[in-house]
Protein backbone atom coordinates (compact mmCIF):
# COMPACT_ATOMS: atom_id res chain seq x y z
CA UNK A 1 0.00 0.00 0.00
CA UNK A 2 1.48 3.28 -1.00
CA UNK A 3 1.86 5.97 1.67
CA UNK A 4 -0.98 8.21 3.15
CA UNK A 5 -0.43 11.95 2.29
CA UNK A 6 0.77 14.23 5.18
CA UNK A 7 -2.48 17.27 4.63
CA UNK A 8 -5.82 16.78 3.03
CA UNK A 9 -8.27 19.77 2.30
CA UNK A 10 -11.45 18.94 3.64
CA UNK A 11 -14.89 20.70 3.48
CA UNK A 12 -15.68 21.84 7.19
CA UNK A 13 -19.02 20.13 7.88
CA UNK A 14 -17.41 16.40 6.42
CA UNK A 15 -15.11 17.49 9.83
CA UNK A 16 -16.22 16.00 13.18
CA UNK A 17 -17.85 18.38 15.68
CA UNK A 18 -14.86 18.72 17.87
CA UNK A 19 -12.75 19.52 15.03
CA UNK A 20 -14.71 22.52 14.17
CA UNK A 21 -15.28 23.85 17.76
CA UNK A 22 -11.34 23.95 17.91
CA UNK A 23 -10.78 25.89 14.81
CA UNK A 24 -13.52 28.48 16.30
CA UNK A 25 -11.77 28.76 19.87
CA UNK A 26 -8.45 29.07 17.87
CA UNK A 27 -10.43 31.64 15.77
CA UNK A 28 -11.79 33.80 18.90
CA UNK A 29 -8.26 33.49 20.65
CA UNK A 30 -6.73 35.11 17.93
CA UNK A 31 -9.13 38.07 17.43
CA UNK A 32 -9.38 38.91 21.17
CA UNK A 33 -13.10 37.38 21.47
CA UNK A 34 -11.62 35.24 24.13
CA UNK A 35 -8.88 36.27 26.53
CA UNK A 36 -7.65 32.67 27.51
CA UNK A 37 -8.09 29.48 26.26
CA UNK A 38 -10.31 28.18 28.95
CA UNK A 39 -12.75 31.00 27.90
CA UNK A 40 -12.19 30.10 24.23
CA UNK A 41 -12.94 26.47 25.05
CA UNK A 42 -15.86 27.14 27.49
CA UNK A 43 -17.36 29.64 24.27
CA UNK A 44 -17.33 26.76 21.70
CA UNK A 45 -18.23 23.88 24.70
CA UNK A 46 -15.51 21.95 24.67
CA UNK A 47 -13.14 20.54 26.84
CA UNK A 48 -9.35 22.51 27.53
CA UNK A 49 -7.56 19.03 26.94
CA UNK A 50 -9.91 18.34 23.86
CA UNK A 51 -8.56 22.25 22.55
CA UNK A 52 -5.13 21.24 23.62
CA UNK A 53 -5.17 17.71 21.77
CA UNK A 54 -6.17 19.28 18.17
CA UNK A 55 -5.28 22.83 18.05
CA UNK A 56 -1.68 22.70 16.17
CA UNK A 57 -3.37 20.11 13.52
CA UNK A 58 -6.20 22.32 12.67
CA UNK A 59 -5.72 25.40 10.10
CA UNK A 60 -8.41 26.92 8.23
CA UNK A 61 -7.46 26.78 4.46
CA UNK A 62 -7.55 30.78 4.34
CA UNK A 63 -4.83 31.32 7.22
CA UNK A 64 -2.48 28.61 5.57
CA UNK A 65 -2.58 30.60 2.10
CA UNK A 66 -2.15 34.22 4.18
CA UNK A 67 1.02 35.13 2.60
CA UNK A 68 1.63 32.74 0.25
CA UNK A 69 1.42 32.45 -3.77
CA UNK A 70 -2.08 31.18 -4.95
CA UNK A 71 -2.76 30.34 -8.21
CA UNK A 72 -6.46 31.27 -8.81
CA UNK A 73 -8.61 30.24 -12.17
CA UNK A 74 -11.58 31.92 -13.39
CA UNK A 75 -14.00 30.80 -16.29
CA UNK A 76 -15.22 33.72 -17.80
CA UNK A 77 -17.73 34.23 -20.62
CA UNK A 78 -16.62 35.89 -23.69
CA UNK A 79 -17.63 39.64 -22.81
CA UNK A 80 -15.69 43.08 -22.84
CA UNK A 81 -15.05 44.34 -19.53
CA UNK A 82 -15.30 41.16 -17.39
CA UNK A 83 -11.59 40.60 -16.95
CA UNK A 84 -11.51 43.95 -16.23
CA UNK A 85 -14.46 43.45 -13.71
CA UNK A 86 -12.51 40.68 -11.94
CA UNK A 87 -8.87 41.90 -11.60
CA UNK A 88 -10.52 45.37 -10.01
CA UNK A 89 -12.65 42.61 -7.38
CA UNK A 90 -8.98 41.28 -6.82
CA UNK A 91 -7.50 44.46 -6.78
CA UNK A 92 -9.62 45.61 -4.16
CA UNK A 93 -9.00 43.25 -1.57
CA UNK A 94 -5.14 44.04 -0.87
CA UNK A 95 -3.76 40.68 -2.94
CA UNK A 96 -0.40 41.26 -4.99
CA UNK A 97 -0.89 39.83 -8.34
CA UNK A 98 1.94 38.34 -10.02
CA UNK A 99 1.12 36.82 -13.45
CA UNK A 100 -1.81 36.60 -15.32
CA UNK A 101 -2.57 34.18 -18.28
CA UNK A 102 -5.93 34.50 -20.43
CA UNK A 103 -6.42 31.78 -22.96
CA UNK A 104 -8.05 32.33 -26.06
CA UNK A 105 -12.08 31.99 -25.87
CA UNK A 106 -13.40 28.62 -26.99
CA UNK A 107 -17.11 28.49 -27.46
CA UNK A 108 -17.86 31.93 -25.54
CA UNK A 109 -15.62 30.93 -22.79
CA UNK A 110 -12.02 32.10 -21.77
CA UNK A 111 -9.92 30.30 -18.81
CA UNK A 112 -7.67 32.85 -16.95
CA UNK A 113 -5.16 32.04 -14.09
CA UNK A 114 -4.24 34.69 -11.90
CA UNK A 115 -1.05 33.78 -9.68
CA UNK A 116 -1.23 36.16 -6.46
CA UNK A 117 0.62 36.89 -3.20
CA UNK A 118 -1.20 36.65 -0.35
CA UNK A 119 0.28 38.94 2.27
CA UNK A 120 -1.56 42.10 2.20
CA UNK A 121 -5.35 40.17 1.39
CA UNK A 122 -7.65 41.77 4.24
CA UNK A 123 -10.66 39.65 3.00
CA UNK A 124 -10.61 35.79 3.52
CA UNK A 125 -9.16 34.05 0.86
CA UNK A 126 -12.41 31.90 0.49
CA UNK A 127 -14.71 35.38 0.43
CA UNK A 128 -13.00 36.19 -2.36
CA UNK A 129 -13.34 33.55 -4.54
CA UNK A 130 -17.19 34.03 -3.29
CA UNK A 131 -17.13 37.08 -4.43
CA UNK A 132 -15.49 36.13 -8.04
CA UNK A 133 -17.65 33.57 -8.59
CA UNK A 134 -20.25 36.00 -8.10
CA UNK A 135 -18.86 38.63 -10.69
CA UNK A 136 -21.11 39.13 -13.41
CA UNK A 137 -19.78 37.00 -16.53
CA UNK A 138 -17.86 34.73 -13.89
CA UNK A 139 -18.83 31.34 -14.34
CA UNK A 140 -16.10 29.58 -11.93
CA UNK A 141 -13.66 30.97 -9.62
CA UNK A 142 -11.54 28.36 -7.79
CA UNK A 143 -7.72 27.71 -6.72
CA UNK A 144 -6.01 25.65 -8.26
CA UNK A 145 -2.59 25.87 -6.46
CA UNK A 146 -0.96 27.74 -3.38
Amino acid sequence: MSQSPKYFIVEAQALPEVIRKVAFAKQLLETGQADTVNAAAQAVNISRSAFYKYKDAVQPLNDMLHGRIVTIQVLLRDEPGVLSGVLNLFAGTGINILTINQNIPVNGRAAVTVTAETSALHTPLEQLLSDGAASPGVIRCEILAG
